[in-house]
């Protein structure tokens, strides 16, 4: 059964969520406080947190952002309303891992809760030995979405990890931004493409022993990003 955290001041929403949930199996929590849902998570692991904007207590990107600074890394997904797209863009660059604006559709809450609680899900069906990539000191592994600097492990985000594991399948291609929202994030996030520099920004403050000149993550200037091909 998968823990989802909603955390969501309008009841008739929050409820409406946890109806719907429940129906996909998942032990619901509900929060109408900011401040109280975020002390929660700190301390019970959760697979998935449902996450408003404006909210009493502690606002939805201050939430965020400090769940990220504690290096809590289950998937966020954030609830805007139409004409935040300031929101969405700081929900993005502060760790959320998707959005969805209101008023939405049951039927694409349920599709979005889907594809986030998979990301986080071990892949049975994929082989070890193809989905284990080392170069230089780290080691990435697919099928258990886990990497390990120095056979020490690093806590990634799931959009952190998609994202590396992208770049290092692929080491010496370079990606725009644009590919990589549209290969990480899978839906059309035009116009955030800022959003990806965010998150490179954070996986080098985990995997980089100088962030300011990368072993691994390299910029393509003008273009992108790639990963490191020389031996």
């Amino acid at each position: 059964m998968k823990e989802v955290i909603i955390i969501e001041d309008e009841k008739d929403i929050a409820e409406l969520i946890e109806l719907h949930l429940e129906d996909l199996d998942c032990e619901v929590k509900i929060f109408h406080n900011g401040k109280e849902g975020f002390e929660y998570a700190l301390s019970n692991p959760f697979d998935l947190m449902i996450l408003d904007i404006n909210l009493p207590g502690m606002n939805g990107i201050d939430v965020c952002r400090q769940l990220r600074a504690e290096k809590v890394n289950s998937p966020i997904l954030m609830l805007t309303a139409r004409s935040e797209e300031i929101d969405k863009v700081l929900g993005l660059e502060t760790g959320a891992d998707d959005y969805l604006t209101k008023p939405f559709s049951v039927r694409e809450l349920l599709a979005r809760v889907k594809a986030n609680l998979r990301r986080v899900e071990i892949d049975t069906q994929s082989d070890t030995s193809e989905s284990v990539i080392s170069y230089k000191g780290i080691v990435i592994d697919k099928k258990k979405r886990k990497v390990s600097l120095n056979n020490e492990r690093i806590e990634l985000t799931p959009k952190e990890f998609d994202l590396l594991y992208l770049l290092a399948a692929n080491p010496g291609v370079t990606y725009d931004r644009k590919d990589l929202l549209n290969l990480v994030w899978s839906y059309d996030f035009e116009g955030y493409e800022h959003t990806v520099n965010s998150h490179i920004n954070r996986l080098r403050s985990k995997i980089e022993k100088d962030p300011t000149n990368p072993d691994y993550v390299l910029t393509t200037w003008g273009v992108g990003y790639r990963f490191n091909d020389i031996s």
